[in-house]
This record gives C-alpha cells, sequence and structure tokens, in this order.
C-alpha cells in the first residue's frame, strides 16, 4: 500500500504562496462536489478522483495513469513551516512547490528556499505565478494554462515566453537546470517551471500533473508505508474544553486512540492518545463542535490529538507510535539520539546557534558551515542567561554573537547582552539574521580601520613652497603642494633621512582641513623645526613611517588612493 506524497510550498515573501494554495484547495468550488478536498488538521487532501477531474483533458493529451491516492498539501506555506517537516536524513516533505513570482523573478527568500530543498532533497517544481498580472492577459478561469494560452494573443504569449526564459537564466546561474514543464523530456533532469496564477487559477491543472508526474518518478518506493507509525508536530494549542493538543502530520504507518506516542525532546515526552480529532466537513460547519473524532488516522494525514502532558512539547519534533514498554523504550533512545546528534556544545571561540525546531535548528548549522563561521553551541530553545554569559567568553569580537531563529528573547537578556558586549540577531528568517550579522561586521570593521588609520601617518610627499614661510618657528607654519600620497595631521615629515617634524594641523583658505590630496596647496604647522635650518623653500619633504604604520597601511591597503599606494610601493622598496 502507498501512500500519498505530502507537498510543502516556498518561496519568497508576496509572491502569491497563499494565494497559490487557496487557488489549489478551492479547486472544489468549481467541481460544485463539497468535500472533493478534505480538510485534516494544518493539510488539505486531493484525492486522485478529483486530481483526475480538474486534469481530465491533460490527462488524456500527455497519457499520464495516476498511481497515488492524491496529494496533501501543508496549508501553512514558507521557510519555517518547512524546516519544522523535517525527520532523519530530510524533509517529511515528499515534494514542494517553489513559488516565483513571474513578473519579479529571484529574491533573496527564492535563494534560501532553494538552499533548503538542497540540503534536503527535496523534488521540486517551480510555480511561476501571477500571470494575470502581465500586461493584456485575458483571465479565462480555466484551471488548464496550455486552454488559457489559446485565447491569448501573440503579444502575450511573447511576454510570458520572455519571462519564463528570464527565470531560466536566473535558475541556471543558481545553478539549476530549468525548462517550462510542456518542453521538458525528461523530468529526472529538469526543473519544470508552471506559468500560474492564485488569482484566476490558470496553471493550476498543470501543476497538479506535475506533482504527481514527479510523485510517480521520484518516490515509489519512499512512499511505500511501513508499520510503525511516525511523524512530526506542526503546532501545540490550547484548546477550550480541551487543555493543551497538539497538530500533527502523520508521514508514516497509522496511529489509533489508545496507542502511545513518545515525542522527542532533550528527555523524551511519553503519553497516550485519547482522543483523534480532524476538522468538521465544511459542509457542516455550522454544527457547534469544530471538530469531529475518529479512531485512527494513516499516513499521510493531518490530525489533532489529545492527550496529557503536551505542554512542553515543541513544534517541529518528531514522534513515535508505540504500542508496548519495550518499543517505548526502544522509541525514546532513538529520539534522545536524534536531537543529540543535531545539538552540540564545543569549547572553542564561536557563534551561539538557538532555534525553535530541530529542523530550523539543523538548516542554520549548514548555513553557518557554509559561511566558514565557527559554532560554538547550537541549540533549541530561547535565548538564556547562560547562553549570553558563556557567549561573552569568547575572545573574538567578531564571533560574540548569538543568532536566534524564531525564539523570543527578553528584554532581560537583550540588557544582559548589553552589558556583556554579546550581539544578539534575532530574527524569523534566516537570511534575514546573516545579512544583519554581515552588515554588522562590516561597520564594526570599518569603524576599526577609521580608528587604526587615524593614529598613523600617511605616504606623502611635498614642496615647500617659495615665499611662503608665514612663521619659521614654535610654531613653524609654511605654505607647501602636496606632490604624491595624502596629507593628514600627526604625520612624521621628513628631509632625506633626518625627520623635520610632525604635522601638527593642516589649513585652506583661513581653516582647518582634515587632508591634502595632490595638486593642493595648504599652510601646515609643526612645533619642532626652524624653517631656513632644518629645511629651505622648495625643498621636498616625505612623510616618515615606522614599520608599525607600514603594516597598517599595507592591511588597509584597499582604503589608500592610487597615488599613496604607488607611493608606499617606493618606500618599502626603498
Amino acid at each position: 500500500m502507498i501512500r500519498q506524497p505530502i507537498v510543502s510550498v516556498l518561496g519568497h515573501v508576496d509572491h502569491g504562496k497563499t494565494c497559490l494554495l487557496d487557488a489549489i484547495r478551492g479547486t472544489n468550488v468549481q467541481l460544485k462536489e463539497p468535500g472533493a478536498i478534505t480538510q485534516h488538521i494544518g493539510a488539505s487532501y486531493i484525492p486522485t478522483e478529483t486530481i483526475k477531474k480538474i486534469c481530465r483533458k491533460l490527462l488524456e493529451k500527455f497519457k499520464v495513469k495516476i498511481e497515488v491516492p492524491g496529494l496533501l498539501f501543508i496549508d501553512t506555506p514558507g521557510h519555517e513551516s518547512f524546516m519544522s517537516l523535517r525527520k532523519r536524513g530530510g524533509s517529511i516533505a515528499d515534494l514542494a512547490i517553489l513559488v516565483i513570482d513571474i513578473n519579479e523573478g529571484c529574491k533573496p527568500q527564492t535563494d534560501e528556499s532553494l538552499n533548503l530543498l538542497k540540503q534536503f532533497k527535496v523534488p521540486f517544481v517551480v510555480a511561476a505565478t501571477k500571470i494575470d498580472k502581465i500586461k493584456g492577459w485575458k483571465a479565462t478561469y480555466q484551471t488548464s494554462l496550455l486552454e488559457s494560452l489559446t485565447q491569448q494573443i501573440d503579444m502575450v504569449k511573447n511576454e510570458l515566453e520572455k519571462k519564463v526564459y528570464e527565470l531560466v537564466y536566473q535558475l541556471a546561474e543558481r545553478g539549476w537546470d530549468a525548462e517550462r514543464f510542456d518542453r521538458i523530456m525528461d523530468f529526472s533532469k529538469k526543473i519544470a517551471i508552471v506559468p500560474c496564477s492564485g488569482v484566476t487559477k490558470e496553471g493550476v491543472a498543470e501543476l497538479l500533473l506535475v506533482l504527481v508526474g514527479l510523485a510517480q518518478i521520484f518516490l515509489k518506493d519512499k512512499l511505500k508505508l511501513e508499520k510503525t507509525g511516525k511523524g512530526n508536530v506542526l503546532e501545540v494549542k490550547e484548546v477550550w474544553g480541551l487543555g493543551t493538543t497538539i497538530d500533527v502530520i502523520l508521514y508514516d504507518g497509522m496511529l489509533e486512540k489508545g496507542d502511545w506516542i513518545v515525542i522527542g525532546s532533550r528527555e523524551p515526552i511519553v503519553t497516550k492518545v485519547k482522543a483523534l480529532l480532524l476538522p468538521r466537513p465544511l459542509q457542516e460547519i455550522r454544527v457547534e463542535k469544530k471538530f469531529v473524532q475518529v479512531d485512527r488516522v494513516i499516513a499521510a494525514s493531518g490530525v489533532k490529538i489529545v492527550a496529557s502532558n503536551l505542554e512542553n512539547v515543541i513544534p517541529g519534533s518528531p514522534f513515535i507510535v508505540c504500542k508496548d514498554e519495550k518499543e517505548i523504550e526502544e522509541a525514546k533512545a532513538k529520539l534522545k539520539a536524534e536531537i543529540e546528534q543535531v545539538e552540540f556544545s564545543e569549547e572553542i571561540d564561536g557563534i551561539i546557534l538557538k532555534a525553535d525546531t530541530i529542523g530550523s535548528l539543523e538548516a542554520m548549522i549548514k548555513m553557518t558551515r557554509d559561511k566558514n563561521l565557527p559554532i560554538k553551541k547550537a541549540e533549541i530553545g530561547n535565548v538564556k542567561k547562560e547562553d549570553v554569559v558563556e557567549c561573552s567568553l569568547v575572545q573574538d569580537e567578531r564571533l560574540r554573537v548569538i543568532f536566534a531563529f524564531n525564539v523570543k528573547v527578553s528584554d532581560e537578556i537583550k540588557q544582559l547582552a548589553k552589558e556583556n558586549g554579546v550581539e544578539i540577531f534575532a530574527n524569523n528568517i534566516i537570511y534575514r539574521i546573516f545579512e544583519e550579522y554581515e552588515e554588522w561586521l562590516k561597520r564594526k570593521e570599518e569603524l576599526k580601520a577609521q580608528e587604526e588609520l587615524s593614529k598613523v601617518g600617511r605616504p606623502v610627499r611635498v614642496r615647500v613652497l617659495k615665499g611662503c614661510v608665514f612663521r619659521s618657528s614654535k610654531p613653524c607654519i609654511v605654505g607647501v603642494e602636496v606632490l604624491e600620497g595624502k596629507l593628514v595631521p600627526n604625520t612624521l615629515l621628513a628631509r632625506g633621512e633626518k625627520i623635520v617634524g610632525k604635522v601638527k594641523e593642516i589649513q585652506s583658505g583661513g581653516r582647518p582641513i582634515p587632508e591634502a590630496k595632490p595638486g593642493e596647496k595648504v599652510a601646515i604647522s609643526m612645533d619642532e623645526p626652524i624653517a631656513g635650518r632644518h629645511f629651505k623653500e622648495l625643498d621636498e619633504l616625505v612623510s616618515y613611517l615606522s614599520n608599525y604604520e607600514i603594516e597598517i597601511l599595507k592591511k588597509y591597503a584597499d582604503r589608500l588612493s592610487e597615488s599613496e599606494r604607488q607611493l608606499l610601493e617606493k618606500f618599502t622598496t626603498v
């Protein structure tokens, strides 16, 4: 017996994920068959019969036979949902729809989605949404894109073609070989792009067909039902009259009322299923009770579990269904080992990672390592006082940081971090955490560079101007022309091998200025020299740089002007 594939929806914010999911779920309205799409907890099940009705003409055209018993769509789109759908060695999502606005193309969260799909090895189709926004598009409100295209004028078809190939090019730049779905000969070698619209439902039929095709190419063995029930916790919810409940996806086996379940945690939670609840069908929505009780569910299913001892369950946690004490002990050991494999702590200088679920922590660990950043600790849960104290002991201030994904950071913790010189980067979008960290790092390095450069002289060569000795000593004030490099205050000037003095101030037009560049004529003041004795008019003076100053200048050579770099090269060669 094979189960229905589980489908997750990912993509950039505002690219139409929810709208597309609504369009897929809403196809039963067009079929005038209430209940043709069964609403699960946290998921929507579209049976084979419904898919056949939606895709009837396409099935005949492409000679496709549907072998899977339907598709189960996870209702909550996005990264957090996808990452919480984790199981050992991958994702419980068998397939994914990557939603990309055809008019905008790939965006930062598109890249993050692609990385997650690659990391979790999930086959996917690209839904190129918002075709109804293409100028001149005539909405037909048919579920088939190919039928709709027969009613579009050539200008619109050409515009669609252009946008599809812009997307093909963008995906190729990211290492993915993609093509429009109806031009692919081998779906195991190319990513299918299905142009569609969540608003008009055009393209939904082709999208369902491609998903079925992918399931039948990639998932034949994966969809075979095992005996042991396994699943993932989607959400922990308080329900009036029921107490704390958990919404779960059962992705393998069977779950019955009265079964024991072991839920993954540092100390696994063992509890007995008191009730299994499904939403009441839409046509019975007026009935007072929102849920209907069932005795059993078979994978793949979304179901609400009523049981005791669920208060400390973490969303994203795996669970195993057990029948007796022996199975419970085996499941506890297995799930504890699984979490210990992801969470870790090391005695090194590195970043501390905190996340809400095992899946999101795993994704964060990979992304952090991909950026060659060392990790001191990776842990599920909110940022605690111990995390801040531990982080404050990190020697390298660039790594004295905590990345917090989708977890709480209290005001007390923020204040403690500030007092201990710890930076916390908290966000519910992973790539933004890394973006904010990189921007912070740039600002920090810029300030450090400015501070270090402000304490050293700069490579410079100046000529004392004729008739411009304004004061001969204490301080000596003379006019000079900058020939090469950059003149800044605190620069030691030398004539030949002998130091003349340190530039105290630079003025132009009677006002102090921070620097002077080649070609500029300025007045400088120095306390030490006497004009006429230590140097004369028309003498050339050059900066006298210590070895330390030369090292600093070499370190920040990219911040020096071309003239400064050339002069520094001459000084170091000599």
